[in-house]
Order: C-alpha cells, then structure tokens, then sequence
C-alpha cells in the first residue's frame, strides 16, 4: 500500500474485534512517531502506550463516556515535554510536532491492517490523572488502536476547488 492509498483508505474506527496486536505491528507505528519530524528536530514527546483494560475502563470516562476507547485493545496517548515554545510562525510547537507524529502512526496503522480513531473529546486533566503524568506535560492527541469490527464507507469531502487558493488567499 502507498501512502495515497492509507490516506484514502483511513477511517475512523469505533468498534474493535476482540484480538490483540501484534508486537511487531505496534512497534512499527511507534517506529513511524520516532522517526517523524518535529520542530528544529527536538522531538519534545512521549507516547504513553495503554493495554491494561482497567486503565481503558478509566479513559472511557476522560473520553466524555465514549465506550469503544475501552473495547479497542489499545489506546496511544502523545504528550508533549515541552509546551511553551513558539516557532517563528507563531504556533505552539507541540501541537504541530504531536499532530504530524500521530499522523504518521494512524497512516502506518492503516497500512498495516488496524483500525484507528483520533480523540478530540476527552478531559486531559482526567486523562493526566489517570496515567499519572505530571502537570507541566500536555496532552494535545490520543487514538484508539485495533482490529477494525467495522467497515464504513468515505466520509464526504468538499471538492478541491472549495479548499485550494491559487497564488493568495480567496473566498
């Protein structure tokens, strides 16, 4: 598979078949995080791998009760040491860098057979508590990862004229 095909194939997964991942196929998406770029190179991050079911159980509830967190057999969660730089550009450096890196592990995921769901809702303070990490780290992105026990179909997508500027910015 190429990457244009794990980009068109990826979805958002929600329900999980009750079976464990490999751990060559989890070492492979960590590997895709590792080795995935980030500001000045700093690779200002953590990723906090979550099997123990008890534990999902717990991130259910930081995930505004969304249950299929704790039927996936996995749950990854990127934190950032490092949340106070601003690049030139004016964006906090974390939220890039933690964006690209899990990017690259729901890709190489997708390649590999699995399922993936990008956690937006959920209460990183409850989330913080829960795995036992300190304060000062952020958590700006978590996933579910797993066998797929769904196959939905393409989510609609605006046309490319609706998204593309040519040259400058437009309506």
């Amino acid at each position: 598979m190429d990457v244009f095909e794990a980009i068109n194939k990826r979805r958002s997964i929600r329900k999980y078949k009750n079976t464990t991942i490999e751990e060559d196929k989890l070492d492979k998406i960590l590997e895709a995080a590792r080795i995935s770029p980030s500001a000045a190179n700093r690779q200002e991050w953590k990723f906090i791998v979550v099997k123990n079911q008890d534990i999902r159980n717990k991130l259910v509830e930081a995930a505004n009760g969304q249950k299929f967190v704790g039927d996936a057999p996995v749950t990854i969660v990127a934190c950032s040491t490092e949340s106070e730089r601003i690049m030139p550009c004016g964006q906090h450096a974390y939220t890039v860098d933690l964006s690209i890196a899990v990017s690259f592990m729901i890709l190489e995921a997708t390649e590999l057979g699995l399922g993936t769901c990008w956690l937006g809702a959920y209460d990183e303070e409850a989330v913080k508590k829960i795995l036992d990490i300190p304060k000062e780290i952020r958590v700006p992105a978590m996933f579910t990862l797993g066998y797929a026990e769904e196959n939905p179909g393409p989510r609609p997508r605006k046309e490319v004229e609706e998204v593309l500027c040519l040259e400058k910015f437009s309506i």
